[in-house]
């Protein structure tokens, strides 16, 4: 099966668990020997510790057949269109920044001439929030080069993973009649609790509601699109997410001793991860056995609070907070 996988961030270029996830998905459907069409933002401001140089499209789209990970797979290729490469994460403000800034709305939309037929896309309009950057815009932009690809390549079925994908997964869905698969990760209630944007959730509602299945990564995830995104729960299918055993052996020549407990939270700091269940459930730990250290593995805006809470609770030298990881070092903290 060809499928055309629409995805806003893939290793190394990450910001949190949504580019992990889609690695591991990708890297199990390719060993299957299904054919991947990966379509992904061109990372703009890529770190530079990468030590990749990406080329930019020429004028619109190119495929890259030298992704830092491409040559993991056998049957998937890569491109990189000119999108930011905006984190897909809300960027929390701290009590002492003013509001949220609103810009300028602008409504887009584009037209696909298919045969004799007009197919009419509309893609979401212009807004800031509390996303970094112009996040629903770069989505905007996002989709038209999306929908450019889907009338040039052959595919199977269109799969998107979370929001920012979903106006281009409808695009190319409308322009072609391909089914439509979206991937819910996470939902605007997730990461955002009841500060929820409009305008992102009317995406999201959108996209569930225009497609032909969804998959969710919980029974949880699928209670909340059933119950506040009003999607049918017969449309909807847990696909837990899974552990890359390839990855997470334990390095050779590495003992890990019964006297060692070590407990590992690996994600961004955030309201959405309950961060603060963890350091609470620590200090419980620590009351009956003492011979146990928690690692906290990740950033966020509730980094500093949970340090501080740690400190309060008088566990901070019990709790380690390594920062933001990646690559090599997730599969580090993984084998301790």
């Amino acid at each position: 099966m060809r499928i055309l996988m629409l995805g806003w961030e893939f290793p190394p270029f990450i910001a949190g668990g949504l580019g992990t996830a889609c690695h591991g998905l990708t890297k199990a459907l390719d060993r299957r020997g299904h054919r991947i069409l990966f379509v992904l933002p061109r990372p703009v401001d890529a770190a530079p510790q990468t030590h990749v140089h990406l080329i930019g499209p020429r004028p619109i789209v190119t495929r890259s057949r030298t992704h830092p990970a491409s040559h993991e797979f056998a049957h998937t290729s890569f491109y990189e269109v000119e999108a930011p490469f905006s984190s897909p994460y809300p960027q929390f403000e701290s009590p002492d920044e003013p509001g949220v800034t609103r810009h300028e709305v602008v409504e887009h939309e584009t037209i696909v001439e298919e045969g004799r037929e007009e197919v009419r896309v509309e893609l979401p309009e212009v807004v800031a929030h509390h996303y970094g950057s112009d996040l629903v815009g770069d989505a905007a932009r996002y989709a038209r080069q999306v929908l450019s690809i889907a009338q040039q390549e052959s595919f199977d079925v269109i799969h998107a993973h979370d929001w920012l994908t979903y106006p281009a997964g409808l695009a190319a869905r409308a322009a072609t009649g391909k089914p439509l698969v979206c991937h819910v990760h996470a939902t605007e209630f997730d990461r955002s609790g009841d500060s929820v944007n409009p305008q992102v959730y009317e995406i999201e509602r959108s996209g569930m509601h225009g497609c032909d299945h969804v998959i969710a990564v919980s029974a949880l995830t699928k209670s909340i699109c059933s119950t506040r995104y009003n999607v049918p729960a017969e449309k909807i299918q847990v696909v837990y997410n899974g552990v890359d055993q390839d990855s997470a052996q334990p390095e050779a020549g590495v003992s890990i001793r019964s006297s060692d407990r070590i407990i590992l939270f690996l994600g961004r700091i955030t309201m959405q991860k309950g961060p603060e269940y963890f350091i609470r459930a620590a200090a419980r730990v620590l009351e009956k056995e003492q011979n146990v250290k928690f690692v906290v593995a990740g950033s966020g805006d509730m980094a500093l609070g949970m340090i501080e809470h740690a400190a309060r609770l008088g566990i901070g030298h019990k709790v380690l907070f390594t920062g933001f990881l990646r690559g090599r070092d997730v599969e580090r903290v993984f084998r301790m």
